[in-house]
């Protein structure tokens, strides 16, 4: 989903003190399904990619963890008619899963399909 929208970090995460405009520039989902108890239960990563001119890790740290930067995504996905249930299976991964252009955040089976039925042509991977 190519953006171009504004979410702030409060500088009170683990991993970063910066206080500051970041700018998104596209959301990515990677879905994988597994057989759980007998049925499909899909998984993906949502991949936030922002603009390494507005934030560089390197020099700001990782994004990881700051909870307005979490509060904001999450208002944005509402706003583009993801339900508040769906919302709520988005959340930060792993640090080791945080990369120099994007913010990883892992979601889970609801959001997934409700991602489908607006991208229908996104690749599922079998797991």
């Amino acid at each position: 989903m190519e953006v171009t929208i504004i979410l702030n970090t409060d500088g009170k995460g683990l991993w970063s003190t910066k206080a500051k405009q970041v700018v998104i520039t596209n959301l990515s989902l990677s879905i994988s399904t597994i057989e759980d108890d007998d049925r499909r239960k899909l998984f993906g990563e949502l991949c936030v990619y922002f603009d390494p001119a507005s934030w560089d890790p390197d020099v700001d740290g990782l994004i990881y963890t700051d909870k307005l930067f979490a509060d904001e995504l999450h208002t944005f996905l509402k706003s583009q008619g993801f339900s508040d249930k769906a919302v709520e299976e988005v959340y930060y991964s792993e640090q080791g899963m945080q990369g120099d252009d994007y913010v990883s955040l892992d979601a889970d089976h609801l959001f997934c399909e409700e991602w489908l039925a607006k991208f229908p042509n996104t690749e599922i991977t079998e797991y």
